[in-house]
């Protein structure tokens, strides 16, 4: 079946389309121009409104008052609510559990995507981090990388393990990244002690992605740069960026994305409170309490993930940040689909790609969502 989405203001990355269409032809788009569209099975009017690609969240923990890691229809709830704010294709993260349960987790999101394809797998956000900087992940379920574990994890996902964050100063660390590396997995840093010198090695062995830039790890220092500067160096490492207005000062976003354009992937980071309201909420084994949009370990100020969409951080990027709309599409698009390495299906309105999109209003807020084609809002 072909749809077409046409008279909208085409925007991915690399700019914007007055008066565009875009054909679907099942799952994949099938053309995409401006002025006279062609016909097809079903055709919708846009009415001028904003189109672009369906936004990627490579790290997300749940939504709508329900948790990734607690699986089935919780699971299915959580995705749900990321969906209809515009969220087209998710990584789930996985916070730090005992390895049986990681195992379990790993092997339910596998066959998930077999199913729904939505899900483009798992991200391994915990167990090897440094209890130092552990943020909202349980110290009793921490660990340093070992080569048996890391098999065990490596084979439970088969083959949909994503993305795993590592803190390289653990011991096992150097061994671990390359285990990973080899089964096709991105390495990210993260939830780390590392200064520079020990982040730039990480990403000399093949780590790509720094997790939640800024947080979980050391600053950045006149003395002493850091695994910030470090990501900035190297060309081939994507910064995530929980741009929400508590995570990172939005004028230090703004220096982020200015030092690494085309390389800064906002990410939700989302507990079970985004889309929800305030009050009390699990993360993993931990409590976690949010008044005011902010959620945070209970009975400390200790940030514990967010209450995120990818719709609201382009608001933000734009309104507050002063982010360009294509860029500021781009780095919930574009962005994370290179990241995962998946640049050449997902993130642009172009022939061959996924055709996944989400129509905004003049205000930035979502109005229609099409994910592998068809309509999910």
């Amino acid at each position: 079946m072909t749809r077409l989405l046409h008279s909208a203001l085409l925007t991915d990355e690399r700019g914007e389309t007055p008066d565009g269409w875009v054909l679907f032809d099942g799952d994949v788009i099938a053309a995409v121009g401006s002025g006279a569209h062609p016909d097809a099975d079903e055709i919708v009017d846009l009415g001028g409104a904003r189109l672009t690609p369906g936004f990627i969240d490579i790290h997300g923990h749940g939504g709508g008052g329900h948790s990734y890691d607690d699986g089935g229809e919780e699971l299915a709830a959580a995705l749900a609510t990321h969906r209809a704010n515009g969220t087209t294709r998710a990584v789930i993260s996985l916070v730090a559990n005992p390895l049986a349960a990681l195992r379990s987790a790993l092997a339910e999101i596998a066959e998930l995507t077999e199913t729904d394809p939505l899900v483009l797998g798992t991200h391994l956000e915990g167990p090897f981090l440094a209890p130092a900087r552990r943020g909202a992940h349980h110290p009793d379920h921490l660990r340093e990388p070992d080569p048996i574990a890391v098999d065990e994890l490596i084979e439970a996902a088969h083959g949909t393990l994503r993305q795993v964050t590592i803190a390289p100063e653990l011991p096992g660390a150097d061994d671990a990244m390359d285990a990973f590396l080899r089964a096709g997995v991105r390495v990210a840093i993260g939830h780390t002690e590392a200064d520079f010198a020990c982040a730039s090695a990480a990403f000399d062995r093949g780590a790509t992605i720094l997790t939640h830039a800024f947080n979980a790890m050391n600053g950045i220092h006149h003395r002493e740069p850091g695994p910030v500067v470090a990501a900035l160096e190297d060309p081939d490492v994507t910064l995530e960026l929980v741009l929400d207005g508590h995570h990172v000062d939005e004028r230090v976003a703004a220096l982020l994305l200015d030092e690494a354009p085309g390389r800064v992937a906002f990410v939700t980071d989302a507990m079970a409170a985004a889309g929800s309201a305030d009050g009390h909420y699990r993360l993993g084994a931990l409590n976690v309490s949010v008044q005011d949009g902010l959620a945070v370990l209970s009975g400390t100020s200790t940030i514990a993930g967010s209450t995120l969409t990818l719709d609201s951080a382009v608001r933000r990027a734009v309104d507050v940040v002063g982010l360009s709309w294509p860029d500021a599409v781009g780095a919930v698009t574009a962005v994370p689909a290179r990241a995962l390495g998946l640049g050449d299906r997902f993130g642009l309105l172009e022939p061959g790609y996924a055709a996944d999109a989400v129509a905004l209003d003049d205000d930035g807020c979502v109005t229609a969502v099409w994910a592998a084609g068809s309509r999910i809002r």
